[in-house]
């Protein structure tokens, strides 16, 4: 995201918030927001591995 938009989206995530939210319910939407965003980049620049290779790294049946 680009930085000069990171304000208008922490308004609209303000304004999502219950009215009684905690300031960790505003840390835990933030921390949400980053790492599905470091996730889209992370695809976006090929930087995956495929969920076969996965079970195998982890010992996991499909």
């Amino acid at each position: 995201m680009q930085t000069e938009n990171i304000k208008n989206e922490a308004y609209k995530m303000l304004d999502k918030l219950p009215d009684k939210a905690t300031w960790d319910d505003l840390m835990y939407q933030i921390y949400v927001r980053q790492a599905i965003e470091a996730g889209i980049k992370d695809s976006d620049e090929g930087r995956t591995v495929n969920v076969n290779e996965v079970r195998k790294r982890f010992g996991l049946s499909k």
